[in-house]
């Protein structure tokens, strides 16, 4: 029989018992070991029944045990010593208040998502940029960085996966109830809840509360529109992570960006935060933060263009994909239809809103919003996440920048970290790489054993999911052996991550499973997307195969892939795949967490594999480059047979040579586990990412924010408007150099430039002249990393024609082909992100100098 309605019942905890109310509400408890024990040991079995969900539990622990407790002396004991720790987490200055002394740092930071992956207790994740924008959260906790996290909140979470009969996907959609997980209501002084309101056209409304999660000492808020209040068309806005139509979607990143800064203020107002001076927009979804705050400037006086100035002064985009099919594009006229007049940001002209997300440049569809666009013209500073993917971004962002290099970009890198008190069993001691080979080769299997043990229980439960009789299974009994060699391989399954690609020569990897001597076992896990028919046909490639009674003992899917799992994954292999197709990943973080436990890696060397890998760590796949990486089905077999070939004559024979000790360790892979333990672990922390973001973009944000005052965010707007309006005047009119070009030179000779260029109604303290010089290639182009920037100085005024005279050394300080050339960047006195910032530059046309010697060419 069905309920006609659901509510929550909380427990009334005895008062000695009550700060487990506190503990539970606070998610530290998910990466505080501790604080996990003391609730298992409350309830043993209700802590499993519970899935590890403090809140959970406590919801269903009987009376007669609350009161057993809360008699228990050793108990009691433990809950003081545990809330206590808490206490002491949450008040005592941690690195970034000892950091902070200069005042340089901002007050407080304000980090929007669309997903956050904390714990399995609260799922609102689908994937790596959900559990990197968590691990965020849980490292800026940790380090007393004062950062607010902003998200939404779905009633439906992404989705449970789980497979049929024949291996397809199947997706289920659990109803959460906001009052059953660690969750708070924002509400006003008076106890009402916190409502935020956007307008929607056709006098439509769009309102939502605002529940408040505890991430250690961060807090986080998340938008739900699923109230009362609301037509039944709004309250599904929330209802299920990257669901719906365009429509839908661009109403989750309206309310998103726009109502989450609104909860935001309405937070600080009630709680006396301080005020955010820096926005971190993690992936576009959020852009939309950006025009709130010109709303909110507008408001008090300050005209668009200025306001847009003081904006993206403390603004900071992250980028995470590295392919335009991974960008939200909305149709313009959908966007237009939603602003304006007749919808939210009445205030701000529709014509400037969409040019923010116009794709204005060679190769844009200009009827479409871009939300990564917008989110670049809003931030003064912008990152990828990895050092490759810094490289790509640039690539794939220059056409906001014309005129200027790919490697001029202003787009910057700070590569991903994870949180190592999330993922790092806890089996595995703080000094790991310090145990003698035995005791690092012995933990390594108990781990192992750890993990057969939890994909035979998890096999088991999917077997019968999917229709097979309990008098069918004795064989998963056997599934996995502890001293097997053991590959996992876990992830969302898009195209690109191929996860299928080791199935490539079905043959040669059944040799590799059912090897008498070096036997591999493999376990595979990993979601598609509910509407990627592509992804799913994968999974149900690779479960066909794993199906066959031939190798089911040494491959297997395990379905439902999400935190919980992977806790269990991660530790417990010795190997952990990962083959995209290069470039095209764009950090990859499943790979760190396993490196935290003591697996090495086996990967593409993509995202940050491609700049941390060594030897001592791993093995890096070949890719196929040149034509081979243009041909997508000879690519895949180049680079299957490259895995095979370093499986079998280089993985497995490291794993199982047992060397001339006599003590059964494999000496040269214990080593490889050491080395990662001791090097690369250090690199991949979350910790040292939140530093980076808080010394190389968060601080000079936050003093940019604050030297743009009204006053100087107008003259900004005004010099900008004044210089693109005379730009098409700035010309190289004649460039010459002491001495012929073509005489010999030699390496710490000087060349003494000469430069006439016409400014119009410029002044000289309006542009920057530059020499650009470094090593060319074969078509006399400067390579970027490689090119040299040296500014020349006006000497005088203006000639009879209103040109300036420019001149300067340019030292010749490498040998070999040699080239210069020179040009003209805007350049103001606010701190900007580049000479870019402007995308505008004057240089000689590249089909010849303009009127004499503009670049020259030197090989000696």
């Amino acid at each position: 029989m069905k309920a006609i309605r659901r509510f929550s019942v909380h427990p009334v905890l005895p008062e000695p018992l009550r700060p487990l109310s506190e503990l539970a509400r606070n998610l530290r408890w998910s990466w505080h070991p501790e604080t996990r024990q003391l609730f298992r040991s409350a309830d043993p079995d209700g802590w499993q029944a519970a899935d590890g969900d403090p809140v959970r539990l406590l919801g269903s622990v009987a009376p007669e045990r609350l009161a057993q407790l809360a008699a228990d002396r050793g108990f009691l004991r433990r809950l003081a010593v545990v809330s206590g720790d808490l206490h002491d987490y949450l008040a005592e200055p941690r690195w970034y208040q000892e950091e902070s002394g200069s005042g340089d740092l901002p007050q407080a930071v304000a980090y929007f998502s669309p997903e956050f992956g904390l714990t399995g207790a609260l799922p609102q994740y689908s994937g790596g940029l959900g559990i990197l924008a968590g691990d965020h959260l849980k490292a800026a906790s940790d380090l007393g960085v004062p950062l607010i996290g902003v998200g939404l909140l779905y009633r439906h979470g992404y989705f449970r996966q789980s497979l049929s009969r024949d291996g397809w996907q199947q997706e289920h959609y659990p109803v959460l109830d906001p009052n059953e997980l660690p969750l708070q209501l924002l509400r006003e002084d008076d106890g009402t809840p916190v409502v935020v309101a956007l307008r929607l056209p056709a006098g439509r409304s769009l309102r939502a509360h605002v529940w408040q999660a505890r991430v250690g000492r961060v807090p986080l808020l998340l938008l739900d529109s699923d109230m009362e209040d609301n037509a039944q068309r709004e309250r599904d806005v929330t209802d299920r992570l990257y669901g719906g139509g365009s429509e839908h979607r661009l109403l989750q990143e309206m309310l998103l960006g726009i109502g989450g800064v609104r909860a935001l203020r309405a937070y600080c107002r009630l709680t006396g935060h301080p005020e955010p001076e820096v926005f971190h927009t993690n992936e576009g979804h959020a852009g939309f933060l950006g025009l709130e705050r010109i709303r909110e400037l507008g408001d008090q006086g300050l005209e668009f263009a200025s306001a847009l100035e003081a904006v993206r002064a403390g603004n900071v985009f992250t980028t995470h994909t590295p392919v335009p099919a991974g960008i939200d594009r909305f149709d313009r006229e959908l966007v237009a239809r939603h602003f304006g007049e007749d919808g939210e940001l009445a205030g701000i002209a529709t014509d400037d809103l969409l040019a923010l997300g116009t794709e204005n440049y060679p190769g844009g569809e200009p009827g479409l919003f871009n939300m990564a666009v917008m989110g670049l013209r809003l931030a003064q500073r912008a990152n990828g996440v990895s050092t490759l993917h810094g490289s790509v971004s640039r690539e794939m962002f220059a056409g906001l920048w014309p005129g200027f290099d790919p490697a001029e970009v202003p787009i910057t890198s700070v590569t991903n970290g994870v949180h190592a008190a999330t993922w790092q069993a806890p089996e595995v001691p703080a000094d790991a790489a310090r145990l003698p080979d035995a005791g690092l080769w012995e933990l390594r299997r108990t781990l192992r054993e750890q993990l057969v043990q939890q994909v035979r229980t998890r096999l088991h439960a999917s077997w019968r999911e999917r229709g097979a009789a309990q008098a069918e299974l004795g064989w998963v009994d056997g599934v996995f052996d502890p001293d097997v060699l053991t590959i996992g391989f876990a992830r969302r399954v898009p195209s690109y991550k191929r996860l299928t690609l080791m199935l490539r020569d079905r043959d040669r990897l059944r040799d590799l499973l059912l090897n008498p001597d070096r036997p591999v076992q493999i376990v595979v896990a990993g979601k598609a997307h509910p509407a990627d028919d592509g992804g799913k046909r994968l999974i149900q490639e690779l479960v066909r195969f794993a199906d066959d009674p031939r190798v089911r003992h040494r491959i297997v899917f395990l379905p439902d892939y999400g935190m919980g799992m992977a806790q269990k994954l991660y530790p417990g292999c010795d190997v952990w795949l990962n083959n995209p197709l290069r470039p095209l990943e764009a950090c990859g973080t499943s790979g760190m967490k396993a490196a935290l436990n003591g697996c090495l890696n086996l990967s593409v060397r993509d995202g940050w594999w491609d700049e941390w890998f060594e030897p001592d760590f791993g093995w890096a796949i070949p890719t196929a480059d040149g034509e081979a990486a243009e041909d997508e089905t000879r690519r895949d077999d180049i680079e299957a047979a490259a895995l095979y070939e370093l499986l079998e004559d280089h993985v497995a024979p490291c794993f199982y040579d047992r060397g001339a000790g006599g003590n059964g360790v494999p000496e040269r892979w214990v080593e490889m586990v050491r080395q990662t333990l001791n090097r690369l672990c250090p690199k991949v922390l979350a910790g040292r990412m939140v530093r980076e973001y808080t010394h190389r973009l968060y601080a000079p944000a936050a003093r940019a924010q604050r030297e743009l005052t009204p006053e100087a965010a107008r003259d900004l707007a005004a010099w900008k408007a004044r210089v693109r309006a005379e730009w098409p005047r700035v010309a190289v009119d004649h460039v010459e150099a002491a001495g012929d070009v073509g005489d010999a030179l030699e390496m710490g000779s000087c060349l003494a430039l000469r430069v006439r260029v016409a400014l119009g109604a410029l002044e000289p303290g309006d542009v920057e002249v530059q020499a650009v010089a470094g090593r060319v290639d074969a078509a006399d182009r400067i390579a970027g990393a490689d090119a040299v920037r040296v500014p020349l100085k006006p000497t005088g005024g203006p000639d009879m024609e209103g040109r300036w005279l420019y001149e300067g050394p340019l030292a010749l300080d490498r040998t070999g082909a040699f080239g210069y050339t020179v040009r003209v960047l805007a350049a103001h006195r606010q701190p900007a992100a580049g000479g870019a910032e402007l995308g505008l530059v004057a240089a000689p046309p590249e089909d010849g100098p303009a009127a004499g010697t503009a670049a020259g060419v030197l090989t000696r």
